[in-house]
């Protein structure tokens, strides 16, 4: 079996003789290392574009080699991890090496409610009482106007005299249930306990 020759590089990047080279192949874009390759050069030929003869760096853990300026620098690689924004908190997965995006961090926000105090999150309790405050509304509204759907057509009957003795009783248990829903403090700080429906 013959032997394949091993090439070597003139000082101008060119073959000085044909036979077969290892070569390390990196994006064109980020220089991110893709993979050696054999290539088989002439005599007066380079290496392919976006290629280098010089070895990568390799056997760090949570690093890649990106060639750069004629050179491989190991740079920190977080793909795939999921960063925050520090304008809204929203999540923002890496698929870049290097450095974590501009404007993010790694630490998540613990409430919708949080804003980067340029360390840390920290909680905007006036926004998160509001919201609550809202939520809180829309919810009593809610329960009356269900209760008053429930009710209506036993209204009518009570005004015409016609309502039956039990359904007088559930109207009585819905208008008190109503009265309650309407008492709600929807102002107190914590978990608002809402009063049961009637059966």
């Amino acid at each position: 079996m013959a032997t394949v020759k091993k090439v070597t590089l003139d000082k101008d990047g060119l073959a000085t003789s044909s036979g077969e080279m290892t070569v390390y192949n990196y994006d064109p874009k980020y220089g991110l290392y893709i993979g050696a390759t054999v290539e088989h050069l002439t005599e007066g030929v380079g290496i392919p574009a976006n290629s280098t003869s010089v070895v990568p760096p390799g056997g760090k853990s949570a690093k890649v080699p990106i060639y750069s300026d004629g050179g491989w620098l190991l740079v920190d690689d977080h793909r795939g991890k999921v960063v925050y924004s520090i304008a809204n908190g929203e999540p923002v997965e890496v698929n870049l090496p290097g450095n974590y995006p501009d404007g993010t961090t790694p630490l998540s926000p613990a409430t919708p409610f949080d804003f980067w105090n340029g360390k840390a999150w920290q909680t905007d309790e006036e926004a998160q009482r509001v919201a609550a405050i809202s939520e809180a509304e829309t919810e009593q509204a809610a329960r009356v106007s269900e209760a008053n759907s429930v009710t209506q057509s036993w209204q009518t009957q009570l005004l015409l005299g016609i309502i039956k003795d039990n359904d007088r009783l559930a109207l009585t248990a819905w208008m008190k249930y109503i009265q309650a829903v309407q008492d709600v403090n929807i102002s107190a700080v914590g978990k608002v306990v809402w009063p049961e429906k009637p059966d």
